[in-house]
């Protein structure tokens, strides 16, 4: 089976995400979207606005995101804009929370959940390709959090999330926190909702970095994250958002950091290396890498 291409820079810096990107050999035409998370208040491991600032300028990107799931200060559209201001991301380039004014199904080829389709924020129509650009550390949910993760939840609407947390049972974000206990279907159901994401866009619309610092236990979604136990990493990046994820949590698997305990226990408690599995089988890129160091 083919490899896909993933690079490496132990450069954490404007310069080394500048390098990485140019190292993917690839263009992101049109309106460009750049999906982060901004972050909930209170935590403070979310990608720094400063760090990520020069790569999204030079691609005159936008960064977009949707709100949450779950009520904390991201829930409603006017709090959500507050912390991304907040957080200093208003300040480096034009925002958009993409489900402000609605929300749209797009179909999942090749999926077996959630009735064959996702359901992300409307505003994804006035994109024309997107920048996954992630901050890859633990996840108190999924297990970790890297590009599948941010292109499914991240770029789902309110109501969406609730759809894939769910497995789709109900699109009811009130409703969804007793219907958790699939975790395999959860994880499965990101998959499948990545697949439509890359579908609708095109593979060669899009591209994927994960930064890997800051490698604490929780999410960015978390108020009051863990505070890291393992020395940050790099910066890695591919076209293949499989690849990527298993090179991420292959250098955590592998790293001789003996702060990577509680993290890989994390992952393995949540099964979190199944998205990986089930993003490969349906076809949304191979879990076969070969590791490019750009240093």
């Amino acid at each position: 089976m083919k490899k896909s291409k993933v690079y490496f820079t132990r450069d954490i810096s404007s310069e080394g995400l500048k390098k990485i990107y140019k190292a993917l050999n690839t263009t992101l035409k049109g309106k460009v979207a750049v999906k982060i998370s901004t972050g909930e208040p209170g935590g403070h491991n979310f990608l720094n606005p400063k760090l990520i600032a020069p790569l999204v300028n030079q691609l005159n990107g936008t960064i977009v995101e949707c709100c949450t799931a779950y009520r904390g200060k991201r829930f409603d559209a006017a709090s959500h804009w507050q912390a991304i201001k907040d957080h200093g991301f208003a300040a480096i380039a034009p925002c958009d929370i993409m489900d402000e004014e609605g929300e749209v199904k797009i179909p999942i080829h090749g999926g077996t959940h959630m009735d064959g389709y996702n359901i992300v924020g409307s505003h994804i129509k006035n994109y024309n390709s997107m920048l996954m650009l992630s901050h890859f550390k633990g996840h108190q949910m999924g297990g970790f959090g890297g590009a599948l993760k941010n292109m499914s939840i991240g770029v789902a609407s309110r109501n969406g999330k609730a759809w894939i947390h769910s497995v789709g049972r109900t699109a009811d974000p009130n409703v969804m926190w007793g219907l958790l206990e699939d975790q395999d279907g959860f994880l499965e159901c990101m998959a499948e909702a990545c697949k439509s994401v890359v579908d609708y866009f095109k593979p060669q619309n899009m591209a994927y970095i994960n930064v890997a610092n800051r490698l604490s236990v929780d999410c960015d979604c978390n108020s009051h994250p863990a505070e890291p136990e393992m020395a940050d990493i790099g910066i890695f990046a591919s076209l293949d958002p499989v690849a990527l994820d298993q090179c991420c949590y292959d250098a955590i698997i592998n790293s001789p950091d003996p702060g990577k305990a509680s993290l890989i226990k994390r992952m393995a408690d949540q099964h979190a290396i199944h998205i990986v599995e089930w993003a490969a089988k349906i076809g949304l890129g191979v879990r076969e890498y070969e590791l490019i160091n750009i240093d």
